[in-house]
Protein backbone atom coordinates (compact mmCIF):
# COMPACT_ATOMS: atom_id res chain seq x y z
CA UNK A 1 0.00 0.00 0.00
CA UNK A 2 1.13 3.53 -0.73
CA UNK A 3 1.23 5.85 2.27
CA UNK A 4 -0.57 9.16 2.59
CA UNK A 5 0.44 11.64 5.27
CA UNK A 6 -2.33 14.07 6.19
CA UNK A 7 -1.46 17.24 8.05
CA UNK A 8 -4.41 18.31 10.19
CA UNK A 9 -7.13 16.56 12.17
CA UNK A 10 -10.02 18.91 11.43
CA UNK A 11 -13.07 18.37 9.24
CA UNK A 12 -11.04 18.44 6.00
CA UNK A 13 -8.20 16.26 7.28
CA UNK A 14 -10.46 13.55 8.70
CA UNK A 15 -12.59 13.52 5.54
CA UNK A 16 -9.39 13.00 3.55
CA UNK A 17 -8.23 10.21 5.86
CA UNK A 18 -11.53 8.36 5.47
CA UNK A 19 -11.57 8.87 1.69
CA UNK A 20 -8.03 7.53 1.22
CA UNK A 21 -8.63 4.59 3.53
CA UNK A 22 -11.72 3.62 1.52
CA UNK A 23 -9.47 3.43 -1.51
CA UNK A 24 -6.93 1.18 0.15
CA UNK A 25 -4.16 3.60 1.10
CA UNK A 26 -2.14 3.49 4.29
CA UNK A 27 -2.96 6.73 6.09
CA UNK A 28 -1.36 8.68 8.91
CA UNK A 29 -2.99 11.81 10.34
CA UNK A 30 -0.91 14.38 12.22
CA UNK A 31 -2.93 16.56 14.58
CA UNK A 32 -2.01 18.91 17.41
CA UNK A 33 -5.37 18.15 19.06
CA UNK A 34 -6.58 14.78 20.28
CA UNK A 35 -10.10 15.54 19.12
CA UNK A 36 -12.02 16.68 16.06
CA UNK A 37 -13.87 19.85 17.03
CA UNK A 38 -17.20 19.99 15.18
CA UNK A 39 -17.43 23.75 14.73
CA UNK A 40 -20.92 23.84 13.12
CA UNK A 41 -22.50 22.66 16.38
CA UNK A 42 -20.19 24.56 18.73
CA UNK A 43 -22.61 27.52 18.56
CA UNK A 44 -24.68 25.91 21.32
CA UNK A 45 -21.89 25.56 23.90
CA UNK A 46 -21.93 29.24 24.99
CA UNK A 47 -25.72 29.23 25.50
CA UNK A 48 -25.67 25.94 27.41
CA UNK A 49 -27.66 23.75 25.03
CA UNK A 50 -24.66 21.60 24.10
CA UNK A 51 -21.69 20.32 26.07
CA UNK A 52 -18.06 20.69 25.02
CA UNK A 53 -17.43 16.94 25.24
CA UNK A 54 -20.21 16.29 22.71
CA UNK A 55 -18.60 18.68 20.22
CA UNK A 56 -15.00 17.54 20.72
CA UNK A 57 -15.00 14.08 19.10
CA UNK A 58 -12.00 11.84 20.01
CA UNK A 59 -9.71 11.27 17.04
CA UNK A 60 -8.55 7.95 18.50
CA UNK A 61 -12.06 6.54 18.03
CA UNK A 62 -12.11 7.61 14.38
CA UNK A 63 -8.61 6.25 13.80
CA UNK A 64 -9.56 2.86 15.22
CA UNK A 65 -12.81 2.68 13.25
CA UNK A 66 -11.29 3.63 9.90
CA UNK A 67 -7.87 2.06 10.32
CA UNK A 68 -5.61 5.08 10.03
CA UNK A 69 -2.67 5.99 12.29
CA UNK A 70 -2.97 9.03 14.53
CA UNK A 71 0.11 11.04 15.50
CA UNK A 72 -0.38 13.79 18.05
CA UNK A 73 2.21 16.38 17.11
CA UNK A 74 2.54 19.89 15.71
CA UNK A 75 3.68 20.65 12.17
CA UNK A 76 6.51 23.21 12.31
CA UNK A 77 7.93 23.06 8.79
CA UNK A 78 7.11 22.10 5.21
CA UNK A 79 9.77 21.62 2.53
CA UNK A 80 8.25 20.86 -0.86
CA UNK A 81 11.61 20.77 -2.67
CA UNK A 82 12.82 17.97 -0.39
CA UNK A 83 9.42 16.26 -0.15
CA UNK A 84 9.53 16.57 3.62
CA UNK A 85 7.72 17.98 6.63
CA UNK A 86 9.00 18.71 10.13
CA UNK A 87 7.13 17.91 13.33
CA UNK A 88 7.80 19.50 16.70
CA UNK A 89 8.44 16.18 18.42
CA UNK A 90 8.86 13.79 15.51
CA UNK A 91 11.44 15.79 13.59
CA UNK A 92 11.81 15.67 9.82
CA UNK A 93 9.55 13.21 8.01
CA UNK A 94 9.78 11.96 4.42
CA UNK A 95 8.27 8.50 4.91
CA UNK A 96 5.23 9.05 2.72
CA UNK A 97 4.27 8.76 -0.92
CA UNK A 98 1.57 11.45 -0.97
CA UNK A 99 0.85 14.46 1.22
CA UNK A 100 -2.44 16.20 2.01
CA UNK A 101 -2.26 19.63 3.62
CA UNK A 102 -5.32 20.29 5.80
CA UNK A 103 -3.92 22.48 8.56
CA UNK A 104 -6.67 25.07 8.35
CA UNK A 105 -5.68 28.73 8.52
CA UNK A 106 -4.45 31.45 10.81
CA UNK A 107 -6.44 34.61 11.50
CA UNK A 108 -6.06 38.20 10.33
CA UNK A 109 -4.39 40.10 13.17
CA UNK A 110 -6.26 42.91 14.94
CA UNK A 111 -4.99 45.23 17.64
CA UNK A 112 -6.48 44.31 20.98
CA UNK A 113 -7.82 40.95 19.81
CA UNK A 114 -7.12 39.60 23.31
CA UNK A 115 -10.19 41.51 24.47
CA UNK A 116 -12.44 39.33 22.31
CA UNK A 117 -13.53 35.70 22.18
CA UNK A 118 -14.35 33.77 19.01
CA UNK A 119 -16.78 30.95 18.31
CA UNK A 120 -14.57 29.99 15.34
CA UNK A 121 -11.25 30.20 17.14
CA UNK A 122 -9.62 27.99 19.75
CA UNK A 123 -12.21 25.47 20.98
CA UNK A 124 -11.64 26.65 24.55
CA UNK A 125 -13.15 30.00 23.61
CA UNK A 126 -16.58 28.39 23.49
CA UNK A 127 -16.30 27.54 27.20
CA UNK A 128 -15.03 31.00 28.08
CA UNK A 129 -17.91 32.53 26.13
CA UNK A 130 -20.35 30.49 28.21
CA UNK A 131 -18.71 31.71 31.40
CA UNK A 132 -18.93 35.33 30.26
CA UNK A 133 -22.55 34.97 29.15
CA UNK A 134 -23.50 33.30 32.43
CA UNK A 135 -21.89 36.17 34.34
CA UNK A 136 -23.83 38.75 32.34
CA UNK A 137 -27.07 36.88 32.92
CA UNK A 138 -26.37 36.79 36.64
CA UNK A 139 -25.78 40.54 36.56
CA UNK A 140 -29.03 40.96 34.68
CA UNK A 141 -28.11 43.62 32.11
CA UNK A 142 -25.37 44.65 29.71
CA UNK A 143 -24.18 45.52 26.22
CA UNK A 144 -23.27 42.71 23.84
CA UNK A 145 -21.38 43.11 20.54
CA UNK A 146 -20.88 40.26 18.09
CA UNK A 147 -19.15 40.56 14.73
CA UNK A 148 -16.70 39.31 12.16
CA UNK A 149 -13.91 40.76 10.06
CA UNK A 150 -12.88 40.71 6.42
CA UNK A 151 -9.87 39.85 4.32
CA UNK A 152 -9.73 41.94 1.12
CA UNK A 153 -7.05 39.64 -0.27
CA UNK A 154 -9.38 36.62 -0.06
CA UNK A 155 -13.08 37.20 0.75
CA UNK A 156 -13.70 33.42 0.66
CA UNK A 157 -11.85 33.20 3.99
CA UNK A 158 -14.51 35.27 5.78
CA UNK A 159 -16.72 33.17 8.06
CA UNK A 160 -19.62 35.07 9.59
CA UNK A 161 -22.45 32.52 9.72
CA UNK A 162 -21.58 31.07 13.15
CA UNK A 163 -21.49 34.60 14.54
CA UNK A 164 -25.04 35.25 13.37
CA UNK A 165 -26.17 31.87 14.71
CA UNK A 166 -24.72 32.41 18.18
CA UNK A 167 -26.15 35.94 18.19
CA UNK A 168 -29.67 34.66 17.48
CA UNK A 169 -29.29 31.80 19.97
CA UNK A 170 -28.25 34.22 22.70
CA UNK A 171 -31.25 36.42 21.90
CA UNK A 172 -33.47 33.34 22.24
CA UNK A 173 -31.90 32.40 25.58
CA UNK A 174 -32.28 35.88 27.04
CA UNK A 175 -35.88 36.03 25.80
CA UNK A 176 -36.72 32.72 27.48
CA UNK A 177 -35.24 34.04 30.72
CA UNK A 178 -37.41 37.15 30.44
CA UNK A 179 -34.45 39.57 30.53
CA UNK A 180 -33.85 40.29 26.84
CA UNK A 181 -34.97 43.93 27.18
CA UNK A 182 -32.18 44.50 29.70
CA UNK A 183 -29.51 43.86 27.06
CA UNK A 184 -28.41 45.95 24.12
CA UNK A 185 -27.36 43.60 21.31
CA UNK A 186 -25.36 44.87 18.32
CA UNK A 187 -23.86 43.02 15.38
CA UNK A 188 -20.90 44.68 13.65
CA UNK A 189 -18.83 44.09 10.51
CA UNK A 190 -16.53 46.26 8.35
CA UNK A 191 -18.37 45.48 5.11
CA UNK A 192 -21.57 47.29 4.11
CA UNK A 193 -23.58 44.08 3.61
CA UNK A 194 -22.22 41.24 5.78
CA UNK A 195 -23.53 37.87 4.71
CA UNK A 196 -23.82 38.92 1.07
CA UNK A 197 -22.44 35.59 -0.09
CA UNK A 198 -25.69 33.97 1.01
CA UNK A 199 -27.59 35.93 -1.62
CA UNK A 200 -30.07 38.83 -1.57
CA UNK A 201 -33.02 36.73 -0.39
CA UNK A 202 -31.13 35.68 2.72
CA UNK A 203 -29.95 39.26 3.33
CA UNK A 204 -33.48 40.62 3.12
CA UNK A 205 -34.76 38.00 5.56
CA UNK A 206 -31.87 38.67 7.96
CA UNK A 207 -32.70 42.38 7.96
CA UNK A 208 -36.30 41.59 8.86
CA UNK A 209 -35.16 39.30 11.67
CA UNK A 210 -32.82 41.93 13.12
CA UNK A 211 -35.54 44.58 13.19
CA UNK A 212 -38.17 42.27 14.66
CA UNK A 213 -35.82 41.17 17.45
CA UNK A 214 -34.64 44.71 18.31
CA UNK A 215 -31.06 43.98 17.31
CA UNK A 216 -28.77 46.81 16.25
CA UNK A 217 -26.48 46.77 13.20
CA UNK A 218 -23.14 48.53 12.89
CA UNK A 219 -21.89 47.94 9.34
CA UNK A 220 -19.54 49.52 6.83
CA UNK A 221 -16.82 50.89 9.12
CA UNK A 222 -13.37 49.36 9.38
CA UNK A 223 -12.24 48.14 12.78
CA UNK A 224 -9.30 50.05 14.25
CA UNK A 225 -8.86 48.11 17.48
CA UNK A 226 -10.57 46.27 20.29
CA UNK A 227 -10.57 47.49 23.87
CA UNK A 228 -11.67 45.84 27.09
CA UNK A 229 -14.98 47.68 26.94
CA UNK A 230 -15.74 47.87 23.24
CA UNK A 231 -14.77 48.23 19.59
CA UNK A 232 -13.16 51.32 18.05
CA UNK A 233 -13.74 52.08 14.36
CA UNK A 234 -11.81 54.06 11.74
CA UNK A 235 -13.92 57.21 12.17
CA UNK A 236 -13.11 57.30 15.88
CA UNK A 237 -16.52 56.04 16.97
CA UNK A 238 -16.76 53.35 19.62
CA UNK A 239 -19.22 50.53 20.16
CA UNK A 240 -19.44 49.95 23.92
CA UNK A 241 -19.56 46.32 24.96
CA UNK A 242 -19.45 44.19 28.08
CA UNK A 243 -18.89 41.11 25.91
CA UNK A 244 -17.31 41.14 22.45
CA UNK A 245 -17.43 38.02 20.30
CA UNK A 246 -15.41 38.46 17.11
CA UNK A 247 -14.53 36.10 14.26
CA UNK A 248 -11.41 37.31 12.41
CA UNK A 249 -11.17 36.40 8.74
CA UNK A 250 -8.79 33.62 7.80
CA UNK A 251 -5.26 34.13 6.48
CA UNK A 252 -2.54 31.75 5.42
CA UNK A 253 -1.17 29.41 8.09
CA UNK A 254 2.11 30.58 9.64
CA UNK A 255 3.81 27.32 8.65
CA UNK A 256 3.05 28.10 4.99
CA UNK A 257 4.69 31.52 5.20
CA UNK A 258 8.01 29.94 6.15
CA UNK A 259 7.80 27.21 3.49
CA UNK A 260 8.50 26.98 -0.24
CA UNK A 261 4.86 26.24 -1.06
CA UNK A 262 3.20 28.28 -3.83
CA UNK A 263 0.98 30.79 -2.02
CA UNK A 264 -1.78 33.24 -2.90
CA UNK A 265 -1.61 36.90 -1.85
CA UNK A 266 -3.53 35.94 1.29
CA UNK A 267 -1.05 33.16 2.12
CA UNK A 268 -3.14 30.13 1.16
CA UNK A 269 -1.73 27.17 -0.77
CA UNK A 270 -2.29 27.45 -4.52
CA UNK A 271 -4.00 24.40 -6.01
CA UNK A 272 -5.55 23.46 -9.34
CA UNK A 273 -9.13 22.29 -9.83
CA UNK A 274 -8.12 18.77 -8.80
CA UNK A 275 -6.74 19.97 -5.42
CA UNK A 276 -3.13 19.36 -6.49
CA UNK A 277 -0.56 21.77 -5.07
CA UNK A 278 0.75 23.76 -8.01
CA UNK A 279 4.17 22.47 -9.07
CA UNK A 280 4.51 19.77 -6.38
CA UNK A 281 3.84 16.24 -7.61
CA UNK A 282 1.81 14.06 -5.25
CA UNK A 283 0.95 16.90 -2.86
CA UNK A 284 -2.60 18.16 -2.27
CA UNK A 285 -4.28 20.87 -0.19
CA UNK A 286 -7.90 20.92 0.95
CA UNK A 287 -10.28 22.99 3.06
CA UNK A 288 -9.24 26.25 4.69
CA UNK A 289 -5.57 25.71 3.79
CA UNK A 290 -6.25 25.99 0.06
CA UNK A 291 -6.69 29.08 -2.11
CA UNK A 292 -10.09 28.55 -3.73
CA UNK A 293 -10.80 29.60 -7.29
CA UNK A 294 -14.31 30.29 -8.53
CA UNK A 295 -17.17 32.81 -8.33
CA UNK A 296 -16.80 35.93 -6.19
CA UNK A 297 -19.35 34.61 -3.69
CA UNK A 298 -17.41 31.40 -3.00
CA UNK A 299 -16.94 30.57 0.66
CA UNK A 300 -14.86 28.11 2.65
CA UNK A 301 -17.33 25.77 4.33
CA UNK A 302 -17.13 22.32 5.89
CA UNK A 303 -19.08 20.51 3.18
CA UNK A 304 -16.83 22.03 0.50
CA UNK A 305 -13.77 20.88 2.43
CA UNK A 306 -15.17 17.35 2.62
CA UNK A 307 -15.92 17.31 -1.10
CA UNK A 308 -12.38 18.49 -1.85
CA UNK A 309 -11.03 15.69 0.36
CA UNK A 310 -12.96 13.06 -1.56
CA UNK A 311 -11.86 14.58 -4.89
CA UNK A 312 -8.25 14.38 -3.72
CA UNK A 313 -8.39 10.67 -2.95
CA UNK A 314 -10.18 9.95 -6.22
CA UNK A 315 -7.74 12.04 -8.25
CA UNK A 316 -4.71 10.47 -6.61
CA UNK A 317 -5.90 7.03 -7.74
CA UNK A 318 -6.79 8.26 -11.22
CA UNK A 319 -3.53 10.08 -11.85
CA UNK A 320 -0.99 7.80 -10.19
CA UNK A 321 -2.57 4.37 -10.46
CA UNK A 322 -4.68 4.52 -13.61
CA UNK A 323 -7.99 4.22 -11.75
CA UNK A 324 -10.96 4.11 -14.10
CA UNK A 325 -12.94 6.91 -12.47
CA UNK A 326 -12.31 10.31 -14.11
CA UNK A 327 -10.55 13.12 -12.30
CA UNK A 328 -12.93 15.25 -10.22
CA UNK A 329 -12.73 19.03 -9.94
CA UNK A 330 -14.09 20.94 -6.97
CA UNK A 331 -14.86 24.25 -8.69
CA UNK A 332 -18.04 23.25 -10.52
CA UNK A 333 -19.49 22.04 -7.21
CA UNK A 334 -18.93 25.25 -5.27
CA UNK A 335 -22.02 26.48 -3.47
CA UNK A 336 -23.09 28.18 -0.25
CA UNK A 337 -25.10 25.86 1.96
CA UNK A 338 -26.06 26.28 5.58
CA UNK A 339 -28.84 25.82 8.08
CA UNK A 340 -28.65 29.05 10.07
CA UNK A 341 -29.86 28.16 13.54
CA UNK A 342 -31.69 30.70 15.71
CA UNK A 343 -32.41 28.61 18.79
CA UNK A 344 -36.15 28.52 18.08
CA UNK A 345 -35.88 27.60 14.41
CA UNK A 346 -33.53 28.04 11.48
CA UNK A 347 -33.24 29.33 7.95
CA UNK A 348 -32.11 27.11 5.10
CA UNK A 349 -29.68 28.96 2.83
CA UNK A 350 -28.54 27.64 -0.54
CA UNK A 351 -26.76 29.46 -3.34
CA UNK A 352 -25.19 28.36 -6.60
CA UNK A 353 -24.24 30.20 -9.76
CA UNK A 354 -27.80 29.75 -11.01
CA UNK A 355 -30.04 30.15 -7.99
CA UNK A 356 -30.47 31.63 -4.52
CA UNK A 357 -32.71 30.22 -1.83
CA UNK A 358 -33.71 31.10 1.71
CA UNK A 359 -36.41 29.01 3.41
CA UNK A 360 -37.53 29.87 6.96
CA UNK A 361 -37.88 26.76 9.12
CA UNK A 362 -39.59 27.75 12.39
CA UNK A 363 -39.02 25.28 15.26
CA UNK A 364 -38.25 22.27 13.05
CA UNK A 365 -35.13 23.92 11.60
CA UNK A 366 -33.43 23.99 15.00
CA UNK A 367 -34.03 20.28 15.53
CA UNK A 368 -32.90 19.50 11.98
CA UNK A 369 -29.54 21.08 12.75
CA UNK A 370 -29.37 19.31 16.10
CA UNK A 371 -30.05 16.05 14.26
CA UNK A 372 -27.29 16.83 11.78
CA UNK A 373 -24.77 16.95 14.64
CA UNK A 374 -25.83 13.47 15.74
CA UNK A 375 -25.83 12.23 12.15
CA UNK A 376 -22.33 13.63 11.55
CA UNK A 377 -20.81 11.68 14.45
CA UNK A 378 -22.72 8.46 13.81
CA UNK A 379 -21.93 8.47 10.09
CA UNK A 380 -18.25 9.20 10.71
CA UNK A 381 -18.18 6.15 12.95
CA UNK A 382 -19.97 4.12 10.23
CA UNK A 383 -22.92 3.35 12.50
CA UNK A 384 -25.26 4.77 9.85
CA UNK A 385 -24.77 5.36 6.10
CA UNK A 386 -23.20 8.61 4.96
CA UNK A 387 -25.37 10.76 2.69
CA UNK A 388 -23.25 12.28 -0.13
CA UNK A 389 -22.78 16.03 0.33
CA UNK A 390 -23.82 15.98 4.00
Amino acid sequence: MKKVLILGGGIAGIAAAIAFRKRGFEVEVVSDREYLFIYPIAIWIPVGTEKFNNVAFPLAKLAKKHGFTLTLDKVTGIDAARDAVTLQQGGKRSDFDFLVIALGSDKVKHEGIEHTLSICGAPEHSIRLKERIDALIERGHGKIAFGFGGNPKDPSAVRGGPGFELFFNLHHKLTKLGIRDNFEMTFFAPMASPGQKMGQKALDMMDIMFKSKNMHQHYGKKITRFESDGVVFEDGSKLDSDLTMFIPAGSGHSVFKNSDLPLSDAGFVKIDDFCRVIGVDGWYAVGDSAALEGPEWKAKQGHIAEFMADCTANNCLAEHFGHQEPMKGYQEHLNVLCVMDTGDGAGFVYRTGHSQMFIPLPIVGHWLKKSWGIYYKLSKMKYIPRIPGM
